[in-house]
């Protein structure tokens, strides 16, 4: 079993950088832009530096919220080496929920795009921080986010309040290199330097706290599965803010010298076009994802020759899709990951040299230096091989808790350091498991996580709505969709448009609801409790009929 590398991400970098020099890092395809180690080692230290000038110190929080731009890749290493704690941004999200992230996570310095997919966000955070207008750039004083100092724009046209990302660059010139060697050697591996949002059974998002030593292990574990080298070139179309793309794309492929060549944001053409042009030997991907790239029309005329590994992950794979991506893709060696944000996140996967029917009907058996055990729900004993239990895992990529959420944490991480996932699952004999359902009311839709709690908590505000049950239904495109179930209040009416009118612009629009079903009452068991498995049976049937 590989040794535990007890390292910084930042000095994990460098030892690349000393290694492959003039190897390239990181190829835009969209940008014509090419990076060798030592350039993007180089740029990753000015950063570094201009974000020391800016005043933030280790352990400071810093927010991004943006698509998989080079500035997103850049900060990433950046923070890494200087020691702020990289907040990760749903692209999705909207107001409230930005809103919500920024106050939870302390912010004090915020990146972000401009735009995104004819989304304003410097209108949503003007309208939640109206102070910007007024303030020189670095001197916010909000009422609502009162620890948010600096906000960065990633753009070339000056917007009151902010500083731009260009600014930043060049106040790194102001500081020396000993000063952010000085910095880099004070980090320790067990510092947390990435924080992600996730939602649980209460609803409310969540900061799971990693650390350098959580997502670097990981990382690496992960490429030695895909059996990842410094010749391999990772195409990632999956987003930078999930862990997905910043530690199962960036990290692995920077943990190995391999070179990543991120596409800004999903789209089939640009994926196809990536791989055949840069020749890529890997491709990440959620289900959805490969099945859009598959599809896609002028697919034939692309020569994918040159992939043999990548990542398929985030929901469940169908036996007949992976066997196009294997046999049409060409991708022989692609892998399944099973994992949680809380597990930096991969738990189990698949090797390269599984047969196709294991790679399909199980996830894989767990990561080198992870324990996992299936355990009874309700006593917490392990099972026998093949029942079906609870899975639990633990070791090095554990994270370290909840951030100011102490309870929340203590929910999930018992006393001897095991991570209760909520997910049901078996395992057989060999080690290999399959997912078999969810403790938790959770829908998966495309590869997103959406907790029911909190589009049921904004629902409420609704004036017309009385009460409201979130369930997922089975979705072709999408694996699972959203409805709600709804009880208005008397006298009133209430469409599936005015209900997803509502929530436009509120919430991430794979929250909002895409079935409603008006009802005078819910299935109860006799103590008064819903009993969602009910609602979900009545969700199916609905759909059904409807087909």
């Amino acid at each position: 079993m590989a040794e535990l590398l007890e390292i910084t991400l930042g000095d994990l970098l460098d030892q690349m950088a000393d290694r492959l020099a003039d190897h390239p890092a990181v190829v835009y395809p969209e940008y014509g832009l090419r990076w060798s180690y030592r350039e993007f080692q180089q740029q990753c230290n000015r950063a570094a530096r201009g974000l020391m000038k800016l005043g933030l110190k280790k352990g400071d929080h810093l927010a991004i919220w943006a698509r998989n731009e080079p500035e997103w890749l850049v900060t990433q290493f950046a923070t890494g080496k200087m020691g702020a704690v990289l907040i990760t941004v749903n692209t999705n999200y909207r107001t409230r929920e930005l809103e919500y992230l920024l106050r939870q996570s302390d912010t004090e310095t915020l990146i972000l795009m401009e735009q995104f997919k004819g989304n304003n966000y410097v209108e949503m955070l003007m309208e939640i921080c109206p102070e910007l207008n007024d303030c020189k750039p670095g001197e916010l004083r909000s009422e609502r986010l009162p620890k948010l100092k600096n906000v960065i724009l990633l753009g070339r046209e000056r917007k009151p309040g902010m500083f731009l990302w260009d600014d930043i660059l060049q106040m790194g010139d102001e500081v020396t290199d000993e000063e952010l060697v000085q910095r880099q050697q004070s980090l320790h591996p067990e510092d947390v330097i990435n924080m992600q949002y996730t939602s649980g059974t209460t609803g409310f998002p969540k900061g799971v706290m990693l650390t350098h030593r959580n997502i670097v292990n990981n990382a690496r574990n992960i490429a030695e599965c895909m059996r990842l080298t410094h010749q391999d070139r990772l195409c990632i179309p999956v987003p930078f803010f999930h862990c997905f793309g910043c530690v199962l794309g960036t990290l692995a492929c920077v943990s190995v010298g391999a070179t990543m060549v991120p596409i800004t944001e999903f789209d089939p053409l640009r994926v196809l076009e990536a791989v055949e042009q840069e020749r890529c030997t890997g491709l990440h991907g959620v289900p959805t994802m490969f099945i859009a790239e598959l599809n896609h029309p002028e697919f034939d005329r692309f020569d994918l020759s040159s992939l043999r590994t990548g990542i398929m992950a985030g929901s469940n794979c169908p036996i007949e899709l992976m066997k196009k991506v294997v046999d049409v893709m060409g991708a022989r060696e692609i892998t399944i990951v099973y994992g949680q944000t809380e597990s930096s996140p991969g738990i189990t996967q698949t090797r390269t040299d599984d047969p196709i029917e294991l790679r399909v009907s199980s996830v894989g058996r767990a990561l080198p230096n992870v324990e996992v055990k299936i355990v009874d729900p309700n006593t917490g004993a392990e099972v026998e091989p093949g029942v079906q239990g609870e899975l639990c895992t633990r070791g090095y990529h554990v994270m370290k808790g909840y951030y100011k959420m102490p309870e929340a944490t203590k929910e999930v991480l018992d006393d001897d350091g095991w991570l209760h996932t909520g997910d049901l699952a078996t395992m057989n004999e060999n080690g290999y498991v399959r997912i078999t359902g969810r403790l938790k009311d959770m829908i998966i839709r495309g590869g997103e996580n959406i907790y029911p709690r909190e589009i049921e908590e904004f629902l409420y505000t609704h004036p017309k709505i009385l009460d409201v049950q979130i369930v997922g239904v089975p979705d072709e495109k999408y694996g699972e969709q959203v409805m709600a179930f709804v009880r208005v209040k008397e006298g009133e009416t209430l469409t599936l448009e005015e209900l997803q009118d509502f929530c436009r612009g509120q919430i991430a629009h794979f929250k909002i609801p895409q079935a409603l079903q008006i009802v005078t009452e819910y299935p109860m068991t006799a103590s008064g409790k819903i009993q969602k498995y009910k609602l979900r049976e009545m969700a199916v049937q609905i759909r059904q009929s409807q087909t």
